[in-house]
């Protein structure tokens, strides 16, 4: 039974860190720079299976290519007056917010199912 407590509370770790690189991700949505190289890309988690099972988060991606956008009368504008648009779709993110929370919710469910199963186990052998 510790067993898949252990495993449901790191899957729902791994849920914790999916969640905050979505909300980074929205906080830098339209964000803008100057360059190509300072210019924001979405952050993804890579999970990956433990052995035992369960699931870890084995590094933090960043994906995506920034727009370039024409844009003089920008104080970050380059000198051909061009800016860099953070590569971040916010409708992706919320969709991979709400599959997130789900995904979270089914994992305090299955805690939830496991405490009470282990209640009762204890119950019946008053």
């Amino acid at each position: 039974m510790s067993d898949l407590f252990a495993t449901t509370g790191r899957a729902m770790a791994a849920q914790l860190v999916r969640l905050n690189t979505i909300a980074s991700n929205l906080a830098n949505a339209g964000a803008v720079a100057g360059t190509e190289a300072g210019a924001y890309r979405a952050l993804k988690p890579v999970f990956a299976t433990a052995a035992d099972g369960g699931v870890d988060v084995a590094a933090i991606a960043r994906t995506g290519s920034p727009e370039k956008r024409l844009d003089p009368g920008h104080p970050l504008a380059d000198a051909q007056g061009f800016i860099w648009q953070a590569a971040v779709d916010p409708n992706q993110e919320l969709v991979e917010m709400v599959e997130t929370a789900r995904q979270y919710a089914n994992d305090v469910e299955v805690l939830t199912a496991a405490k009470s199963l282990a209640l009762d186990t204890l119950r019946l052998g008053r």
